[in-house]
C-alpha cells in the first residue's frame, strides 16, 4: 500500500507539458505515493460551467496533497462567451478555480520561495533567497464585490462620510470591491512568517502594507505585527510600505529574507521577487492549511503552447519539491533541488527563455539523471 495518494491536477495547455515532467522526477526519486488525476481548467468551465467540479473537489478530500500544474483564466464576459451556449441561461458565472481551491480548503498561506540560482542567467543577482509569506483567502480577494452597486450597500457605506461624493452616481455605474481582514487571518499569516524565520534562522521579517492609506486594515494587521515582533526577538522586524518595497527589491533585494503581506500586496510583490530570480519560469507557489496543501508553478497554461514541450518547468520541479518537504521527505526534497541546481550551473540543458533550444522534458530527464 502507498504511503501517500497524491492528487494531480495537469489543468490546461502548458500545465499539461510541466505536470510529465514532474512525473518523470518523481518515478526516478521512487517515492511511494499513488498518483490520482483530477479534472480542473476551461474544458470543464466550458462543458459543465464549472472550471472546478464538485467531483475533484469530492477527490481531494480523499487524498493528502494536491501538485496543481496551471489554468487557463479569463474575464466574466469573455468566459461567459465559451460557454456552451445551452448554458448561457444557467445563470453560471466564472470563478477562478486556484482562488475556490484556497478558500474551500483554508489554504490560508501562500508560501513563495524566490531564491537565485547561480548559473541562470536571467539572476538579477545571484545573491537573491526571499521567502514570501502571502495571506491566500482574504483581503483584496475576499471575493466580495459588487456591480451595480445594490442600493441598500450604497445606504450602509452612507454611514461614512467619504462616501458622500458617490452619492448622486447612478448605481449601475459603481463598482465596488472589499478589503476584508480579520485579526484572525492576520494573526495566522504573520505566525506563519515569524515561526519560518525562526526555524530556519532567517535574519528578518518584513511587513508589506500601505497603512498611511488604508488605515483601517493595514493598521490592524501592522499593530498584530508590531505586537507579535516582541516573542521573536532573534528576529529583526521591519516596516515598509508596498510601494517603497517595488523599488527596494529593485535596488537592494539582497537586503531582504522574509516577507509578509495581504493578498493582493503579497501577489504583486512576489511576481516581483520572482522575475529577480528568472521570472516565472522559476517561481514555485505552496497553498497551505493546517491539515491540506496545493502546490503549483505559479505561470499560466499558455495554451499556444500546449503540446509542444517548450516552457520551462523549473518552477514546476520546484514545486514538486515543496510538496517533497510538506510531507516530511526532507531528504528526497533537498537531493531534487541539489538536482536542480546542478543542471542549471552547469547550463548544458536551458529552454529557450534561457536561451537554449532543450524540451520541457529534456530539462526534466536532466534532473532525473543528478537524482
Amino acid at each position: 500500500m502507498s504511503k501517500y495518494k497524491i492528487a494531480v491536477l495537469p489543468g490546461d495547455g502548458t500545465g499539461k507539458d510541466v505536470m510529465e515532467a514532474a512525473r518523470i522526477v518523481l518515478d526516478k526519486i521512487e517515492l511511494e505515493a499513488e498518483y490520482v488525476e483530477g479534472d480542473i481548467g476551461w474544458e470543464f468551465w466550458c462543458k459543465e460551467g464549472n472550471p472546478l467540479p464538485d467531483r475533484t473537489i469530492r477527490m481531494l478530500k480523499e487524498t493528502d496533497v494536491c501538485l496543481f500544474a496551471a489554468i487557463t483564466s479569463k474575464p466574466k464576459e469573455d468566459a461567459l462567451q465559451e460557454l456552451d451556449p445551452a448554458l448561457w441561461d444557467k445563470g453560471y458565472s466564472y470563478f477562478s478555480p486556484i482562488v475556490r481551491l484556497r478558500q474551500e480548503f483554508d489554504l490560508y498561506t501562500n508560501l513563495r520561495p524566490c531564491k537565485a540560482y547561480p548559473g541562470n542567467p536571467l539572476n538579477y543577482r545571484d545573491d537573491i533567497d526571499l521567502v514570501i509569506f502571502r495571506e491566500n483567502t482574504e483581503g483584496m480577494y475576499a471575493g466580495v464585490e459588487f456591480h451595480p452597486l445594490p442600493e441598500k450597500i450604497r445606504d450602509a457605506l452612507l454611514l461614512h462620510p467619504k462616501m458622500n461624493k458617490f452619492r448622486d452616481i447612478p448605481l449601475e455605474e459603481i463598482a465596488l470591491s472589499t478589503r476584508i481582514m480579520t485579526k484572525k487571518g492576520c494573526t495566522r499569516i504573520l505566525r506563519q512568517a515569524f515561526e519560518y524565520a525562526k526555524k530556519n534562522r532567517r535574519r528578518s521579517v518584513t511587513i508589506v502594507e500601505k497603512p498611511n492609506v488604508l488605515r483601517e486594515t493595514g493598521g490592524l494587521i501592522l499593530d498584530i505585527a508590531r505586537e507579535m515582533s516582541r516573542e521573536y526577538a532573534e528576529v529583526e522586524f521591519w516596516e515598509t510600505n508596498v510601494d517603497a518595497m517595488a523599488m527596494w527589491l529593485v535596488k537592494n533585494p539582497q537586503d531582504y529574507d522574509v516577507l509578509v503581506a495581504e493578498n493582493l500586496f503579497g501577489d504583486i510583490i512576489s511576481d516581483l521577487s520572482a522575475q529577480l530570480v528568472g521570472g516565472l519560469g522559476f517561481a514555485c507557489s505552496g497553498n497551505i492549511g493546517d491539515n491540506y496543501a496545493v502546490f503549483e508553478p505559479t505561470h499560466g497554461s499558455a495554451p499556444k503552447y500546449e503540446g509542444q514541450y517548450k516552457v520551462n518547468p523549473t518552477a514546476m520541479l520546484l514545486a514538486t519539491k515543496m510538496m517533497l518537504e510538506w510531507l516530511g521527505e526532507g531528504e528526497k526534497a533537498a537531493n531534487l533541488e541539489g538536482a536542480i541546481a546542478e543542471v542549471i550551473k552547469e547550463g548544458k540543458v536551458r529552454t529557450y527563455d534561457l536561451g537554449g533550444k532543450s524540451s520541457t522534458l529534456d530539462v526534466a530527464r536532466a534532473v532525473s539523471e543528478k537524482l
